[in-house]
C-alpha cells in the first residue's frame, strides 16, 4: 500500500470517528476552516462576505435571514411600516445584556444604528435613513427619506449587529468585540490572524439556534491547507475547493453548494469617458460573445456553478433563464461586432491584476489577443485591488450576489459599491425608466419589473458575466451546512448538527 493510500485510510478512519456510531450524540464542538480572517470586530467595518461566522458568534442582529432571504426576528421581535413606507417601527426584545454588562434597549439600538449608518461598509443599508428615534424603552423608529425595499434585507444579511454602546464610544470594537451574541471570544485561546475560539453563553435568549458548546474558526487562505486541515480532523467544516469534491465523496463528507457570486468583467465606464470603445454597446456585447463561459467554468471552476450572462442568481426571483444563452460563445460574432463599432483592429486598455484573479488571466489574455485587444496589466495585491480596480474602465472580478431581487438591483446597478463607484444606469433613458418603475412597484408586479430591468441590462451588456460560481462547503457527517446566496460563508445559524 502506498503512503498516499495509507494516509487516505487513516483520514477516513478519523473522519468516521468524528461522526461516531449511529445514534451517537450531536457534536459539541464546531471547528470551521474559513477563507479569510475577520475584517474587523466593529460591525460598521466588518465585511459581510467571510465575516459571518465571526460576527454571528459574538453579536445579535436586529433581524436575521432564512436561507431564502426572508426576514426573521432577532433582537427586533416585530416591525411595521407606515402606509407611505417611509417609517419603520420596531419592537425590541427586553432583558438582553451585552457581554460588558451594558443593557440592550431602544437607546442602545439607536446609538448602534447611528454608528452603522456612519460605517464605511455598513452604511450601505441606511443610505435612505433620515433619523433613528427611541420611542420608548423597547421601541424604535426609523424614518426614511424615500422608500427602501432592500434595507431590511441588508440589515438581516449582516448590517444590524448590535454592540455595547460603551464599546462604541470607547472606540475599542475594532479589536475587541462586545456584543450580546450566543458566544464570547476566548482571548486566552485565540491567536489573532490564526485561530479564534468562542465559548457558549449559558443563558442566551436564542440558545437553541446555537447548539455547539465550543466554536473555533481558523482563517486559512490556501485551499490545500484548508483541505488538509479537514483531512487531519483539525476542522469539521470547510470552505471548500470544488477540485476536492471527489475526495470529499470518498471521505463520506457532506457536500453543500449554492450559487454565490458572478465571475467576469465588471464594466465601470459604460459611457466611454475613459475608454471610448466601452461606451459602444456593440463592444460590450462583443466581449460577452468572446468569452466561453462554459469552458472557463469547467477548466477553472471545476464545473461548480451555472453558465449564464446575468447577475441575478440562478433559481431566484428576477433571474430569467431564457437569457442564459443570449451570449452563447461566438468569436466570429464578437469580431463582427467590434468591426461594426469601428474596432476591427481592437484597442488598447490597461487593467488591474492580483494573485486571486490570476487564475483567469491566461484565458483573458487569449481572448483579448484573438480580438486584437492589447492589454497592459497593472499587478497589485488583493487589498490594493479592491481599492484601485474600480479606477480602471473594466476589470476581472468575482462579485457576491443576493437572494433578494430588490437588493440585487440596488447593489449591482443603483447604489455606490466598491466595484461600482459611479453608477451609470441613469445615463441610459430606457434603463433609468425601468429601474424607476421597479422601485415604485410592489409585490409580484415589482418582481416582473425587476425581471424586465434585468433583461434590458443583460441585452445592453452592462457586464460581461462568464458564469455564476457556487460556494461549496464540506462538513463531517454529523454537521449540516446550509449555503446562503449573499453570504460567502454562512452565519452560525446555518451550521447545525446533522
Amino acid at each position: 500500500m502506498t503512503i498516499t493510500k495509507v494516509a487516505a485510510v487513516a483520514a477516513v478512519t478519523f473522519a468516521l470517528s468524528l461522526a461516531g456510531p449511529a445514534g451517537a450524540q450531536s457534536p459539541t464542538d464546531l471547528n470551521i476552516g474559513n477563507f479569510l480572517d475577520v475584517t474587523s470586530w466593529d460591525p460598521s467595518l466588518a465585511d459581510i462576505g467571510f465575516d459571518g461566522p465571526y460576527m454571528s458568534a459574538v453579536y445579535d442582529p436586529l433581524v436575521a435571514l432564512d436561507a431564502d432571504g426572508k426576514i426573521l426576528p432577532a433582537l427586533a421581535t416585530t416591525w411595521t411600516y407606515s402606509d407611505d413606507l417611509l417609517k419603520l417601527t420596531m419592537d425590541l426584545r427586553a432583558d438582553v445584556k451585552f457581554s460588558d454588562g451594558e443593557a440592550f434597549n431602544a437607546q442602545a439600538a439607536v446609538e448602534n444604528l447611528e454608528h452603522l449608518k456612519a460605517g464605511a461598509r455598513s452604511g450601505e443599508a441606511y443610505v435612505n435613513v433620515a433619523a433613528f428615534k427611541a420611542v420608548d424603552e423597547d421601541t424604535i423608529e426609523i424614518d426614511l427619506t424615500k422608500r427602501d425595499d432592500s434595507m431590511l434585507y441588508l440589515m438581516g444579511l449582516g448590517r444590524s449587529y448590535m454592540a455595547s454602546p460603551a464599546a462604541i464610544k470607547a472606540g475599542t470594537l475594532t479589536t475587541t468585540p462586545a456584543g450580546s451574541g450566543p458566544y464570547v471570544l476566548d482571548d486566552g485561546m485565540s491567536i489573532p490572524g490564526s485561530e479564534y475560539h468562542f465559548t457558549k453563553v449559558a443563558d442566551h435568549w436564542d440558545s437553541a439556534t446555537y447548539p455547539f458548546q465550543n466554536i473555533a474558526v481558523y482563517p486559512i487562505l490556501d485551499a490545500t491547507a484548508r483541505h488538509n486541515a479537514m483531512l487531519s480532523g483539525q476542522i469539521n467544516v470547510n470552505f471548500a475547493d470544488p477540485l476536492n469534491i471527489e475526495q470529499a465523496k470518498q471521505m463520506g463528507w457532506n457536500i453543500n453548494s449554492a450559487v454565490s457570486a458572478w465571475v467576469g468583467l465588471q464594466f465601470v465606464d459604460h459611457t466611454g469617458e475613459h475608454l471610448k470603445p466601452l461606451g459602444d454597446v456593440r463592444v460590450r456585447q462583443a466581449l460577452n460573445y468572446a468569452f466561453d463561459g462554459a469552458a472557463i467554468l469547467n477548466s477553472i471552476g471545476a464545473g461548480d456553478g451555472v453558465v449564464t450572462n446575468q447577475v441575478f442568481p440562478a433559481g431566484r426571483q428576477g433571474n430569467d433563464p431564457s437569457l442564459n444563452a443570449l451570449y452563447a460563445y461566438n468569436m466570429d460574432k464578437a469580431k463582427a461586432l467590434l468591426a461594426e463599432a469601428g474596432y476591427a483592429d481592437g484597442f488598447d486598455v490597461t487593467m488591474p491584476m492580483s494573485p486571486i484573479f490570476a487564475q483567469w488571466q491566461p484565458v483573458a489574455d487569449q481572448t483579448f489577443k484573438e480580438l486584437g485587444i492589447r492589454v497592459t496589466w497593472d499587478d497589485m495585491q488583493m487589498p490594493d485591488y479592491q481599492i484601485n480596480a474600480p479606477k480602471y474602465p473594466m476589470f476581472i472580478t468575482l462579485i457576491a450576489m443576493d437572494n433578494d431581487p430588490a437588493a440585487t438591483l440596488a447593489r449591482q446597478v443603483e447604489t455606490v459599491q466598491w466595484y461600482n463607484p459611479t453608477p451609470q444606469y441613469a445615463t441610459v433613458p430606457e434603463l433609468k425608466s425601468l429601474v424607476e418603475a421597479a422601485q415604485s412597484a410592489v409585490g409580484d408586479d415589482q418582481i416582473a419589473k425587476i425581471a424586465a430591468a434585468n433583461k434590458a441590462l443583460t441585452e445592453m451588456a452592462w457586464w460581461s458575466v462568464w458564469y455564476q460560481a457556487n460556494n461549496t462547503y464540506f462538513s463531517t457527517p454529523d454537521i449540516a451546512v446550509t449555503p446562503v446566496t449573499g453570504m460567502m460563508f454562512p452565519t452560525l445559524r446555518f451550521i447545525q448538527p446533522n
